[in-house]
């Protein structure tokens, strides 16, 4: 069974990208635009791995995942946060973030990094 990653991201076109990438890697890959939606999709089917922006709308990246950690019923997920300020390393930490990526994302340096910290990682294609 493939490991599934929630990818959390309110660019639509990045949040495409990775989708593919991951997807290609043979990953089981759900998506959402914002924390809010994210939370559902969390409380839906659990992901084995959280790729969240930190900055978005409504709620960011760091209030998604403090709110996640906040709810004791679930269990604690690796979250790998996407930014492009350098705070995401400091206060990612702070939340127990596995790891964060730095905006534009390299695929390379996405895929190491997911497979690093997925159960069992990906399921070879082909």
């Amino acid at each position: 069974m493939a490991a599934r990653i929630l990818v959390v991201d309110d660019d639509d076109s990045l949040r495409e990208l990775l989708r593919m990438h991951l997807v290609s890697a043979g990953y089981e890959v759900s998506t959402a635009a914002d924390g809010i939606s994210a939370g559902y999709l969390v409380l839906k089917s659990l992901p084995d791995l959280i790729l969240s922006d930190v900055s978005m709308p409504h709620m960011d990246g760091f209030e998604f995942v403090a709110a996640l950690k906040a709810d004791k019923t679930l269990p604690d997920i690796p979250v790998i946060f996407l930014t492009s300020v350098e705070e995401g390393e400091h206060r990612g930490k702070e939340l127990g973030a596995v790891g964060y990526l730095t905006k534009p994302v390299r695929a390379d340096r996405l895929l190491e990094l997911v497979a690093r910290h997925v159960p069992g990682g990906a399921i070879p294609i082909g």
